[in-house]
C-alpha cells in the first residue's frame, strides 16, 4: 500500500500534493486540517485517513477519531496529532507506547519533519512529517510518502512542496 501523508495544513492546501500523491493508495492527514474544504478536496481525490488537531473545530472532530490505530500488511500504525517526539512524548502518548508500542507511530503538531526510529519502544519508526499548510514557523512546506509492504515500511520519501508563504498558481 502506498501511503501519502501531511499534517497541519490549517486551511491551505497545496496543489502540487496532488501530483505528489496521485500513484498513492491513500492519503493520510496527521491533524490541524482546518477548513473542511481541505479534507473535502483530499477525499475527492483517493481515500483519506485522518485524525483531528487542536486547531480543528467541532465539526471536525465529530468525522475523525483523535487517535487512529490499525493495522495495513502486518504493521501497526498508531497516528494521532499530538504526540511529542522520542524521547519527548506527549504524557498521554506515553501511557498507550509503555503499553502497546506499534510499529509505526505518526503525529503532527510540531511543524518539525522528524522520522527517526526509538529503540525504546521497539525500534519503533517514529514519523512527523512536518507541515504542509501556510500557518506556523516552518519554512518549507513538507510531506511523505512511503510504503507498507509484507510487513516493512519501505521506499520512505521526505517531499519538499517550497518555502511557506510562497504561493504559486
Amino acid at each position: 500500500m502506498k501511503i501519502g501523508l501531511l499534517s497541519d495544513t490549517h486551511n491551505y492546501l497545496d496543489p502540487k500534493v496532488f501530483s505528489y500523491f496521485k500513484d498513492c493508495d491513500e492519503v493520510w492527514h496527521a491533524g490541524d486540517i482546518g477548513d473542511r474544504a481541505v479534507i473535502e478536496q483530499l477525499e475527492a481525490f483517493k481515500p483519506v485517513r485522518a485524525v483531528f488537531g487542536n486547531v480543528d473545530d467541532k465539526v471536525l472532530q465529530a468525522d475523525y477519531p483523535e487517535d487512529m490505530r490499525t493495522t495495513i500488511e502486518g504493521v501497526k500504525v498508531w497516528m494521532t496529532h499530538i504526540g511529542g517526539a522520542p524521547p519527548n512524548y506527549n504524557p498521554r502518548v506515553k501511557k498507550f507506547l509503555n503499553a502497546d508500542p506499534p510499529d509505526v507511530f505518526i503525529c503532527g503538531h510540531s511543524h518539525i519533519l522528524r522520522i527517526k526510529r526509538d529503540p525504546k519502544y521497539n525500534n519503533m519508526l517514529y514519523v512527523n512529517p512536518g507541515a504542509a499548510g501556510q500557518h506556523g514557523f516552518h519554512l518549507v512546506k513538507t510531506i511523505v510518502r512511503f510504503e507498507i509492504t509484507a510487513g516493512k515500511v519501505q521506499n520512505m520519501e521526505v517531499i519538499e512542496l517550497g518555502k511557506r508563504g510562497a504561493i504559486v498558481a
